[in-house]
């Protein structure tokens, strides 16, 4: 089953802000844009990675008892991947875009975790109609950039 209009609108303008980076990092731009579009664009699919975590976390307070206790874990890595990720970018020591390919690999791995939800009945049933381009569209893209970034 499909989501909504609105929600597939809404869903998919969470893509824009990695298309304008792949714009930039793909055009014909200065090294010095092209350097803060890879941090913003690590900036933004990380806090969507968090992001993630943070609906299974809403989806298992919302399942009252019936969500598995591996679920709680699991809504916590997402945001530790991305924490993990992004220090050792701050201390010089990993590029933005291996840490973009890191976020990305995390992001279409979140697909794991929705489809088991889905199976376990805890999220909308057209959940996964909605996750799974919005993961593989965001961690697609941020791999594009960290690769030929």
């Amino acid at each position: 089953m499909k989501p909504n209009f609105w929600v597939q609108v809404l869903g998919a303008a969470g893509l824009l802000p990695l298309v304008a980076v792949l714009v930039v990092v793909l055009g014909d731009f200065s090294l010095g844009l092209k350097a803060a579009a890879l941090l913003i664009g690590f900036g933004y699919a990380a806090l969507i990675l968090s992001f993630l975590g943070g609906l299974w976390w809403g989806l298992a307070a919302a399942a009252e008892g019936r969500a598995p206790r591996w679920l709680w874990a699991a809504a916590v890595v997402p945001s530790l991947w991305a924490f993990f990720v992004g220090v050792p970018m701050a201390l010089g020591r990993l590029e933005p875009q291996a840490g973009l390919v890191v976020v990305g690999v995390g992001l279409v791995a979140a697909l794991l975790v929705d489809r088991a939800l889905a199976a376990r009945r805890l999220a909308p049933v057209w959940w996964m109609g909605l996750r799974v381009p919005l993961s593989l569209g965001l961690g697609g893209m941020s791999v594009v950039v960290g690769v030929f970034g």
